[in-house]
C-alpha cells in the first residue's frame, strides 16, 4: 500500500474525550458504528462512560475506558499515550470535552476563568498534540476534530471565558491543519448550536418538542445530528477537508446565538 493510500485508509481506532455522555456519547457510538474501536474519557461520571462503553461494544467494537481531568495539565495527556498503547495507535481524536460558565465577566474570578480556558483550550492542545505524535508516528494519517461551539464565532453574554476557549479552539484547529498537512492529518472543528444534552440542562429531551423561536428550524439539535458530523469528518470522503468549522445550529448563527434563546415569537419571520 502506498503512503497516498495509507493516508485515505478507514480510521480502525478512535479516542473521544468527554465521551461520558451527551455529544461525547454520541460520537463514540457513532464511530463504533462504523467499525472504530473506540478510547472513551470522563471526568467526573464513570459510570457515564461505562454505558457509552456498553453502548460501542454493542456495535461488535474495542473498547477502552479512562479518567481524563484537564485541569491537571499538561499530566493528564499521558492518558492520550495510554489510550493509543491500548488500542494499537490511534486515526481520529475528537476533544468534546468542555465546561463553562453563567457570569458576566466582571463578576468571575480568575480561577474560574482558568478553569474553563484550561478544559476547553488547553485540554485541545495538550491532547491534539499527543494524538498527533501518534498519528504521525504511525504513517497512516488521522483526523483530529474539535466539538468548538457557535461560540467559537459568536459572543454571548455570560460565556466570556467559554467564547475565548472555543475561539482559540478554532483557530488552533487552523494552524494545526496547516501544520500537520504534511504527515497526512486533517484538522477540523464542528460548532454546535443549542443540543439536548445534560450541560444545556436538557438530558433524555426531544428536541422536536422544544419550541425555540430565535432559531430557524425552531427547535434544538439533537447529540446525534452533532455525531453525525464529526462521523463524516473522520471518513476518507472528507479526506480533502481540513481547517474547516461546520456549523451544526439550525440556523442559529443567521440569527445570533442571543436571538437563539431569547426571542419568544416567530414575528421576525415576516418581513
Amino acid at each position: 500500500m502506498t503512503a497516498a493510500s495509507e493516508r485515505e485508509a478507514r480510521p480502525l481506532t478512535a479516542v473521544v474525550t468527554g465521551s461520558d455522555s451527551g455529544i461525547g456519547r454520541a460520537v463514540a457510538v457513532a464511530l463504533a458504528g462504523g467499525g472504530v474501536d473506540v478510547g472513551i474519557t470522563y471526568n467526573r461520571d464513570e459510570d457515564g462512560a461505562e454505558q457509552t462503553a456498553q453502548e460501542a461494544r454493542e456495535q461488535g467494537v474495542k473498547t477502552a475506558v479512562r479518567h481524563l481531568d484537564l485541569t491537571d495539565l499538561p499530566t493528564a495527556g499521558a492518558v492520550i499515550d495510554e489510550l493509543a498503547d491500548e488500542l494499537g495507535g490511534i486515526d481520529v481524536l475528537v476533544n468534546c470535552s468542555g465546561t463553562g460558565t453563567h457570569e458576566r465577566v466582571m463578576d468571575l474570578d480568575f480561577d474560574t476563568w482558568r478553569e474553563v480556558l484550561s478544559v476547553d483550550l488547553d485540554g485541545v492542545f495538550v491532547c491534539s498534540q499527543r494524538a498527533a505524535k501518534h498519528m504521525i508516528d504511525g504513517g497512516r494519517g488521522g483526523r483530529i476534530i474539535t466539538i468548538t461551539s457557535v461560540h467559537e464565532h459568536a459572543p454571548r453574554v455570560g460565556a466570556g471565558p467559554y467564547c475565548a476557549a472555543k475561539a482559540g479552539a478554532g483557530m488552533l484547529t487552523k494552524v494545526l491543519a496547516l501544520e500537520l498537512a504534511e504527515h497526512g492529518i486533517t484538522v477540523n472543528a464542528v460548532a454546535p448550536g443549542e443540543i439536548s444534552t445534560p450541560m444545556t440542562g436538557q438530558e433524555d429531551v426531544d428536541p422536536h418538542t422544544e419550541r425555540r423561536p430565535g432559531i430557524p428550524l425552531g427547535r434544538p439539535g439533537a447529540a446525534r445530528e452533532v455525531a453525525a458530523a464529526v462521523a463524516f469528518l473522520a471518513t476518507p470522503a472528507a479526506g480533502y477537508i481540513t481547517g474547516s468549522s461546520l456549523v451544526v445550529d439550525g440556523g442559529m448563527l443567521q440569527m445570533g446565538p442571543q436571538a437563539g434563546s431569547h426571542l419568544t415569537s416567530d414575528d421576525w419571520r415576516t418581513p
